[in-house]
């Protein structure tokens, strides 16, 4: 057996061992921390085996270790964790488990190293290093698990039918360790994952998103989407991405498949961002092409309105993969409703009231928005690529010089409702709301400036328009800033 001292020469680990010696129990350091070390990435993250009580373990461990130690355990799971400097470390009495058919809550009952590494989703993450004093350091690898990790391969320990069937997770698991890490699922294993695909129903939506945002956020996302779509899970729970894959072709015109499409602009943001919103912003915003798909003879085929199709799509989506309904959701909504403005802003003239209507739905959200539509640039012909860019280049220059003089980002009205309604004596109503909206648009227009004194005057002209005079001058009032203006879908 390989010797791993080197690798648990840390107080922490010579603590577990002197306490389990002390204790006349064995301990060993298991799963993804061996994993790691042995792929040259270091974690703090430490689970540790013990066949014996693991939470008597750490509440030993805890005091021997002394200040600036915490410790909390989780009886009805039988474990503990230990916070001592940077590491976390959790501990768990060995065990082996039996699953019902409807669930992916195991029967535990106490048992061996063996019955703990039979029972652990993967080969490479069975790997355990013992902290007993007699094989201190010594790497226990029953199932072969270094060279799958030399070989860059996934596999179960077990029969993968049963790993799988037992916990469905360990399919997305094995996705996300494939997409993280650059391994290969092996065949049969695969294979395993397509036949047990639907009993990824019985797993909560919760539980696959963490998964699913893990895959989101590696460096090539696409290669974890891609496998999802091939074994059958991403069916399961996102049919809705599922949806955009395929080419339809009639009279000799073809559209691109808007999956792959999808795919490649996420990879491209993920260049860029380590915005996990942002980057389901990619994912989302050509959501609504397969239900705006229409074609007609004289163009080929269109997606007419998708963005805003899309962005009403959003909250069913984040909803239903259990996403957060706040702020996150609200973004990504706002991402898709306008990723086309600045490409068309990219193709045409670019008018300053088209910058300002850009910053003014925008708001502090239009450096992602920016970034989003550059990653939306897919195409195979450089000329058209140069040109996107350098279109795109000139449409940040008028972004970041109209927002200098006009001051539209996170606008606020420079005479607010109630400077109306004291200065025309009204309650709140319809008059407030017209004379505030004329006032905006001529400010976005360019037909005022962004001040007091030129919205005041502009507001008598349209009091007066709708049959109102002026009761009472009212001094200027202070706006502040309170974030964003929201878009109205």
């Amino acid at each position: 057996m390989k010797d791993m001292r080197s690798f648990v020469s840390d107080r922490i680990f010579t603590t577990i061992a002197a306490v389990c010696n002390e204790m006349g129990t064995d301990a060993y350091v298991i799963g993804g921390f061996v994993r790691d070390i042995l792929l040259d990435r270091p974690s703090k993250d430490i689970d540790i085996v013990v066949v014996g009580s693991g939470i008597e373990v750490a509440a030993a461990v805890a005091k021997k270790l002394g200040k600036g130690t915490e410790m909390k355990f989780y009886g009805q799971f039988g474990t503990a964790m230990i916070r001592y400097r940077d590491y976390e470390i959790e501990f768990v009495g060995a065990r082996k488990e039996s699953y019902k058919l409807f669930s992916r809550k195991p029967e535990v009952e106490s048992g061996t190293l063996k019955d703990d590494q039979n029972r652990r989703d993967f080969t490479i993450n069975a790997l355990a290093i013992s902290l007993n004093k007699d094989k201190f350091g010594s790497l226990i690898d029953p199932f072969d698990g270094v060279k799958d990790l030399e070989r860059k391969i996934l596999k179960t320990p077990l029969d993968p039918d049963i790993t799988y069937s037992d916990d469905p997770l360990r399919m997305m698991r094995a996705i996300r360790f494939a997409t993280q890490l650059g391994f290969q699922i092996e065949s049969s294993s695969f294979a395993a994952i397509n036949r047990n695909r639907n009993r990824l129903r019985i797993v909560s939506a919760e539980r696959i998103s963490d998964e699913l945002n893990k895959i989101i956020m590696s460096k090539k996302p696409s290669v974890g989407f891609k496998l999802l779509f091939d074994s059958g899970l991403l069916e399961v729970f996102f049919p809705h991405f599922v949806s955009l894959q395929g080419v339809e072709t009639i009279n000799g015109k073809s559209h691109k498949d808007n999956f792959y499409h999808t795919l490649e602009v996420l990879d491209n943001l993920a260049k860029t961002s380590n915005n996990l919103w942002l980057r389901w912003a990619a994912i989302l915003h050509d959501i609504a092409k397969p239900a705006t798909k229409k074609f007609e003879p004289q163009v080929g085929w269109t997606f007419h309105g998708h963005e805003f199709r899309g962005a009403k799509m959003v909250p069913g989506i984040f909803k239903m993969l259990k996403l957060p309904m706040s702020d996150p959701m609200k973004f990504v909504q706002k991402m898709v409703l306008l990723h086309l403005r600045p490409i068309v802003l990219a193709q045409e003239i670019v008018t300053d009231s088209a910058i300002r209507r850009l910053l003014f739905d925008a708001g502090d959200d239009i450096d992602s928005l920016m970034q989003l539509c550059e990653a939306d640039i897919t195409s195979k012909n450089e000329y058209k690529v140069k040109k996107y860019r350098d279109n795109f280049e000139l449409v940040r220059q008028k972004l970041t010089e109209i927002d200098a003089k006009d001051s539209i980002r996170n606008w606020q009205p420079p005479v607010s409702g109630e400077v109306i309604m004291q200065a025309f004596g009204l309650r709140p109503g319809k008059e407030v709301g017209i004379i505030k909206t004329a006032i905006r648009e001529a400010i976005l227009d360019g037909v005022i400036g962004n001040n007091f004194e030129e919205a005041y005057a502009l507001m008598k002209t349209a009091g007066e328009k709708i049959g109102l005079k002026i009761v009472a001058k009212p001094e200027p009032i202070e706006v502040k800033t309170n974030g964003p203006v929201p878009s109205q879908l």
